[in-house]
């Protein structure tokens, strides 16, 4: 039998499977998938027709208690706006216009449901 980790991870693998085929339906070009710096990570980096977006998927399983998106919280967009940054230096791309967006992904057994929030937020800089 699989651990509750296993088929969570599981679940995830699957929500950005179905995240990123929607973005790029919807018009975008996939750059990167899971990129990592150190102990930071964006789930998807597309380019789009109005910059870069970089998209942070949360999966989850009917029933739960909350969306999805409610799930990014200050801290992880704090962890995302730093990985952004270190992409887009190290890809040359300071000066891109670029986007943070969630994609929710929720399984009601073999259906789905994506919920995309271009723009989910903006972020501070201090």
């Amino acid at each position: 039998m699989a651990s509750g980790q296993d088929c969570r991870g599981a679940v995830g693998r699957r929500g950005e499977d179905i995240a990123a085929r929607y973005l790029v339906e919807s018009g975008h070009t996939v750059l990167a998938r899971n990129w990592r710096i150190g102990h930071l990570e964006i789930d998807i980096i597309t380019m789009a027709a109005d910059g870069i977006h970089f998209v942070e998927v949360k999966s989850r399983v009917f029933p739960m208690t909350a969306d999805p998106e409610d799930n990014v919280g200050p801290v992880k967009r704090r962890r995302l706006v730093r990985a952004a940054g270190e992409w887009l230096r190290l890809n040359g791309l300071e000066d891109m216009e670029c986007h943070f967006d969630v994609a929710g992904v929720v399984f009601r057994g073999d259906a789905y449901s994506v919920r995309y929030i271009p723009e989910a937020f903006i972020p501070v800089m201090l």
